[in-house]
């Protein structure tokens, strides 16, 4: 048997390649939706992808399932469970608690455990040649390394009321009767690491084991003294800030992402034809350097998203493509570079991308405002803002702050003021920089906080004592 972890760093998301050498077969479990990688690595193995499957609809990225297999005519498998509420929206055959997928001595077992969501699968794979029972838990965003999926992401961000209570419940259910009834020496691998809003205390090994996160996980204490109020109560405690992102992607998911096919090549703009298009708002530019060098100067009315490393997460932060339609054009040294970032783009539903150019002369430029954290004070702003998680924020803020994590502030702009200067912050300025130049493509007076709040504590410490009366 064959199993490969595929990561991807931006999302902190793990997607399974499992293979019978001896049939030459292979199912892929939660692709996301560039599919490039498992075609490379099933004609690296002489294998043929005949089945695809997810653990549940997912909420932090837009699966590939549907796209792999019209690449590859794999057969299609998701989950069954979960109630009339939760059952997808397009063609696949239903797995449900107890039923398998099955390739040569390879079973991969479904056992419903809700919690996180109520269609939620653990998938179990038993290696027949080796073993009569199951070796492997692929465990989805149910148990992950030294944490759980959260339970409160369908009140964050599938319009549910308090349903968070019921999912912790059932959270405590599933590993009581599901996850501890596993051998010990069962392999556990999550569909997340560190990094993921999906927990909030993500480890960041690859894999676990069943008899590891019986002795030393948070959570085990609870289950082993039935403690389940103790249980809900530590778990819904200081969960992070739930992107707004995550609605649109489980209402694509549930109801089935649309098909990418082929994608063409990305040319290069001529900069002269790329300005004419900005003047006439026909695209949107995206600059994909960090805040250093864009205050610097940048494109008028331009998207931060610095770097190919979160381009997926921040792209979705600031790019709506259920209320905006313009194509993107990205700042990129090149073709490769202009088209690795697409496929990152295209993991959360951005479809737009038109072209890049590799330069910036001959477009109309902008300074954006910043302030450094000495003059805060006289900035004369109508609005502090804290772009950083409540977590973050209740460790420690600027006094007077308002707190809007950066994921979040493009869909409450009810929250901020309708004029005056929003002066913005995160900890070091990324998230600050991404955040402010939607603000400002939205129409708002912003001013980043020079090195955001990691300066203006630097500034304070540096400051000399009071003297004393």
């Amino acid at each position: 048997m064959l199993l490969e972890r595929i990561y991807d760093e931006d999302l902190a998301q793990a997607s399974y390649f499992i293979g019978c050498q001896a049939k030459g077969e292979a199912v892929v479990v939660d692709a996301r939706r560039d599919v490039a990688e498992y075609l490379d690595l099933a004609r690296r193995h002489g294998m043929r992808i005949v089945a695809v499957t997810e653990t549940h609809i997912h909420a932090d990225y837009l699966s590939g399932t549907r796209e792999l297999a019209a690449t590859t005519g794999a057969d299609v498998y998701v989950s069954g469970e979960g109630g009339q509420d939760w059952q997808y929206g397009f063609e696949a055959d239903r797995l449900h608690h107890g039923e398998a997928i099955s390739i040569g001595n390879i079973t991969i077992e479904a056992r419903h455990t809700p919690g996180h969501t109520p269609e939620h699968l653990m998938l179990l794979v038993t290696d027949g040649a080796f073993s009569d029972g199951p070796g492997y838990a692929l465990t989805g965003d149910f148990v992950f390394a030294g944490d759980l999926g959260r339970p409160d992401l369908l009140d964050e961000a599938a319009g549910g009321v308090d349903t968070r209570f019921e999912g912790a419940r059932q959270l405590f259910a599933s590993l009581r009767d599901e996850f501890l009834n596993l051998g010990d020496h069962v392999q556990v691998f999550p569909a997340h690491g560190a990094g993921s809003a999906c927990g909030k205390a993500l480890g960041a090994l690859p894999s676990s084991s069943v008899g590891y996160e019986r002795l030393n996980a948070w959570w085990a204490p609870y289950v082993r003294e039935d403690d389940e109020q103790g249980f809900i109560d530590e778990l819904l405690d200081g969960q992070p800030d739930a992107h707004a992102y995550f609605a649109r992607m489980k209402r694509e998911n549930k109801d089935g992402p649309a098909l990418l096919g082929p994608l063409a090549p990305l040319g290069a703009f001529e900069n002269a034809d790329l300005a004419r298009r900005l003047g006439a708002d026909e695209v949107i530019f995206v600059d994909t350097r960090d805040q250093h060098a864009v205050h610097t100067g940048t494109v008028e009315r331009s998207l931060n998203v610095p770097g190919i490393a979160k381009a997926a997460s921040f792209s979705a932060w600031v790019y709506d493509p259920e209320k905006e339609s313009r194509p993107l054009v990205l700042l990129a040294p090149d073709q490769e570079y202009a088209e690795t970032m697409r496929d990152h783009l295209v993991r959360v539903g951005i479809d737009t991308v038109a072209g890049y150019t590799p330069e910036l002369d001959g477009l109309p430029m902008t300074k954006p405002a910043v302030v450094a954290p000495a003059e805060l004070d006289s900035a004369d702003a109508t609005m502090l803002l804290d772009v950083r998680n409540k977590s973050e924020h209740t460790a420690g803020h600027i006094p007077g702050s308002e707190q809007l994590s950066a994921g979040r502030v493009l869909w409450h702009l009810d929250q901020l003021p309708d004029d005056g200067t929003i002066v913005t912050y995160c900890q070091s300025g990324v998230r600050n920089a991404v955040a402010a130049s939607a603000l400002r493509r939205a129409g708002y007076d912003v001013v980043e906080l020079e090195d955001s709040y990691a300066g203006w504590k630097t500034q304070k410490l540096s400051q000399p004592a009071a003297a004393s009366a």
